[in-house]
């Protein structure tokens, strides 16, 4: 019995000394579904939240800073160098990046590099610089250093198309528990599912996670065509073809010349 005594008190003692976690994210969307339609143009999703904090937990004379990271459906994607020959331009090498994210966007209440150690943010991945993103290179598949060309050049392709933003300050408190963020969605956002992953720190320290999920998928006659490029490949070839031929024979009639 002594002995038992004596093992209870310990893991008392183990239990008190190990902190319990005093805040946790609470989150949600403005909308979990967004519908693409032939004359979407993007839009903005709203995230908004608070941190609940236990009544016991001191307030944190820091603050608290939030890094939300949303990311698309994975894709594998070739890169490709081009070099000038004999006033030509052809492909000269190519790298493919396997399965890393087609949509990424990284919101922070204010620049990654302020609000948390270096090791930390390469340890979490937090910022597009320290996001893995795998290259397959001859027989292996691995993520090279930030300086390399392919990579580099990969980053800037898909900023230049919206498809990977880094913005601090996107994330503000409205009060000093209750947060928000716009989301981007740009016109070339493919479908599939996303996920939000939330992140909450307090004096450099990572304190709670929470996360979000939502889809985007293509609405009326777009889904139709694509549903029936997918699942009819032969009849939807042989209607491309007719249409094409229709307009063809059509455009002949009305410019003919007599």
């Amino acid at each position: 019995m002594r002995g038992r005594a004596l093992i209870a008190a310990a893991l008392a003692l183990i239990a008190g000394a190990t902190p319990a976690a005093a805040e946790r994210l609470v989150s949600s969307l403005s909308s979990h579904h967004v519908l693409i339609t032939p004359s979407f143009t993007g839009t903005e999703l709203v995230l908004f939240g608070v941190v609940e904090a236990d009544r016991a937990s001191a307030a944190r004379r820091g603050g608290y800073e939030i890094v939300a990271t949303v990311s698309g459906p994975r894709e594998t994607i070739v890169v490709r160098r081009k070099e000038r020959v004999l006033g030509i331009w052809v492909n000269a090498d190519s790298r493919t990046f396997v399965q890393v994210p087609s949509y990424l966007a990284v919101l922070s209440t204010k620049p990654v590099d302020d609000i948390a150690s270096v090791d930390v943010l390469r340890r979490l991945q937090i910022g597009l610089r320290r996001t893995l993103l795998p290259q397959q290179i001859g027989p292996d598949t691995a993520d090279v250093v930030r300086e390399d060309p392919f990579r580099t050049s990969f980053l800037r392709l898909k900023q230049s198309r919206e498809l990977y933003v880094e913005e601090p300050d996107a994330v503000t408190f409205i009060t000093s528990a209750m947060y928000r963020a716009n989301i981007p969605v740009p016109a070339a956002v493919p479908v599939g599912n996303y996920e939000v992953d939330l992140k909450l720190f307090a004096d450099g320290a990572l304190i709670a996670r929470g996360g979000e999920a939502f889809e985007i998928r293509k609405f009326g006659f777009e889904q139709f065509l694509a549903s029936s490029a997918v699942n009819n490949g032969v009849l939807y070839g042989f209607a491309t073809a007719g249409m094409a031929l229709l307009t063809g024979w059509i455009a002949s009639v009305v410019f003919r010349r007599d």
